[in-house]
């Protein structure tokens, strides 16, 4: 009896799992028996989908392309069973997201145990990084990204628009003096990141235009929660996402500074996903509860009710 869709169950196991070993555990069966099952797909597709090797296993090219489409292909007929079903159908499996660590911390994780009283049964794998993730090789369902997007074939939501502010703790400010304008700070301590997209410039509005400034400072740090730890013990000034400082501005740990001069450094935060129309349920799920949450803290009303707070 021809068993293609539970062959195709069986290697997107493969694929998440990352071994057969595992894979097997999971669907009980041995891994000689997911190894030939495995084989049988190849054979009738003329392609190789896995490599094999005694130390690891990975996935060629045309392997994603066919894990992509069988994934989509059975949450289509998930949806459509579920469509069929004509009843609430309890949504379960797993969503791996992948965020910044602020953005995580601060925007995400507040929003999981509302989350969780109405989909009880799906598991979030959460890694927060402020280091760029593929969904693709990093088998990433949703990625939630701060600054300009590069053209993919990605689906994209827009939660809204974040000013960048430069801030710094009354104590270093105190010592070191409040800078006044963009050349002020040559003399300032300014904290920095490591990552390989990061640049030392801040970019300022200086006679009307910006200008990309060149900054220096003691510390680069690969995320944003230890530059503003930094910032908060007085080490230096911090040029950082409103959303990230919020509760430090109104504690009076961080004040702002040259706040004429970064009026207009935004960045827009997005919701990234495969898939186009089939997205799987609980996918959508998820996007459907965070998305409007989520615009809501970010919206510029939100905003300056937290400054005057």
């Amino acid at each position: 009896m021809d068993n293609r869709f539970g062959e195709m169950k069986i290697f997107l196991r493969v694929v998440e799992s990352g071994s057969f070993s595992e894979a097997a555990r999971l669907s009980l069966m041995t891994p000689s028996t997911v190894s030939k099952l495995i084989g049988r797909i190849e054979s009738r597709l003329g392609v190789q989908l896995v490599e094999r090797s005694t130390r690891k296993l990975s996935i060629t090219p045309e392997g994603l392309a066919y894990y992509e489409r069988v994934q989509a292909l059975i949450a289509e007929l998930d949806d459509l069973e579920g469509f069929l079903s004509r009843k609430t159908v309890q949504l379960r499996g797993t969503i791996r997201i992948n965020a910044s660590v602020a953005f995580g911390a601060l925007m995400l994780e507040p929003l999981l145990p509302e989350f969780w009283t109405t989909y009880p049964d799906i598991i979030v794998d959460l890694s927060l990084s402020d280091e760029m993730a593929d969904l693709y090789l990093d088998r990433t369902d949703i990625a939630f990204r701060v600054g300009k997007l590069q053209d993919s074939s990605l689906m994209a939501r827009h939660l809204g628009t974040v000013p960048r502010l430069i801030v710094g703790a009354p104590d270093y400010l105190e010592r070191f003096g409040w800078p006044q304008s963009a050349d002020d700070l040559e003399h300032h301590r300014c904290l920095g990141f490591n990552f390989r997209r990061a640049a030392p410039v801040w970019p300022l509005q200086e006679r009307g235009r910006i200008v990309d400034r060149i900054v220096r400072g003691p510390l680069l740090a690969n995320n944003g929660e230890t530059v503003r730890h930094a910032a908060v013990r007085g080490a230096g000034l911090a040029r950082l996402a409103e959303y990230h400082v919020r509760d430090d501005l109104a504690a009076g740990r961080l004040v702002e500074v040259l706040a004429d001069n970064a009026t207009r450094d935004e960045e827009a935060i997005h919701a990234l996903y495969q898939g186009g129309k089939r997205v799987p349920q609980r996918i959508r799920a998820f996007l459907d509860f965070v998305i409007p949450r989520l615009q809501a803290s970010l919206s510029p009303t939100f905003i300056r009710c937290s400054e005057q707070s």
